[in-house]
């Protein structure tokens, strides 16, 4: 059976050939994205976190890198190489969104601390109703409800934490049992999501196919800019590097899309559309990056 970063290729793959699929799934994103939240507070053991929370990397450095310096960098290296204003647009709201709700589980399924991703990533959505909608305003000219994105990512992290850590207290005995199952589900839910983030691709794909293959080339190179600038800037193993990484590159454009409603362009729809290929792709890259250290450490 294919691996975790296999089966993130073969989801966002399948949701593009067979819209259909993707579009049937696409009404259980939410749950999808709740389940990933849930399993993550699960499996992260608890002591491990705090002390990750108590670090000035994690509760400082990384979620101002990701929500203030990446997006600032990405929209001025944009407008200095000449963009257009509707493309500078689309990178800088896709950068400005925190990091991915499903990034703590890809550090878990290659191998990682899931413990820095899972903190960065709830601290930065604590920062996002304020940074998002100042820097919304500032590169796109756009009014977005700071009280609505609030609300969205309280209902998300206050609700998986909280059932988590009922689950915890009252059935830890057989969290610890049935881990492998946790785990089962937690690739089955980004499975499941990496489907539904394809609806409608498809379509917009047929009618621009060559917007959609340039603006899906400048996804994955913004993708691999922001993950080498993590691991330049992170020191320590090879795998502490590609966490933060991790972080840094996968977004949740989902959650700026949704707050932008109608407001949101075709060119940048596309965009957001183009920005998960890499999110579901990437993995597997990092998965032979990091196979072949491993390689090389056992026979040295």
């Amino acid at each position: 059976m294919p691996r975790g970063p296999t089966l993130l290729i073969i989801g966002v793959l399948a949701g593009l050939a067979f819209p259909a699929l993707a579009d049937s799934v696409r009404p259980l994103m939410a749950a999808a994205i709740f389940v990933l939240v849930l399993g993550t507070f699960l499996q992260v053991d608890g002591a491990a976190f705090r002390r990750a929370l108590g670090r000035p990397l994690v509760s400082l450095l990384l979620p101002a890198l990701a929500m203030l310096a990446c997006p600032l960098a990405v929209g001025f290296a944009a407008r200095g190489a000449g963009f257009r204003p509707e493309l500078i647009v689309a990178l800088v709201l896709s950068v400005c969104a925190p990091p991915s709700t499903g990034t703590a589980a890809v550090a878990r399924m290659l191998g990682f601390d899931a413990t820095v991703p899972l903190a960065v990533t709830l601290l930065s959505m604590a920062l996002a109703p304020i940074t998002v909608p100042l820097i919304a305003a500032g590169f796109a000219d756009l009014a977005l409800d700071p009280l609505a994105l609030a609300a969205r990512l309280a209902l998300l992290v206050v609700g998986a934490g909280a059932l988590a850590l009922l689950l915890r207290r009252q059935a830890a005995a057989q969290l610890a049992r049935h881990s492998r199952t946790i785990d089962a589900l937690v690739v089955a839910s980004l499975l499941l999501f990496a489907i539904a983030t394809m609806a409608g691709v498809r379509a917009q794909v047929a009618a621009q196919p060559a917007t959609a293959l340039a603006l899906a080339g400048l996804a994955f190179a913004c993708n691999l800019a922001l993950q080498a600038l993590g691991a330049v800037l992170t020191l320590g193993p090879l795998a502490e590097r590609l966490t933060t990484g991790l972080i840094l590159s996968n977004r949740n454009v989902g959650l700026v899309w949704s707050a932008m409603g109608a407001a949101v362009s075709p060119m940048t729809a596309l965009f957001f559309a183009a920005t998960q290929f890499p999110i579901y792709m990437m993995p597997r890259l990092i998965e032979l990056l990091v196979r072949r250290e491993r390689k090389e450490k056992a026979s040295s």
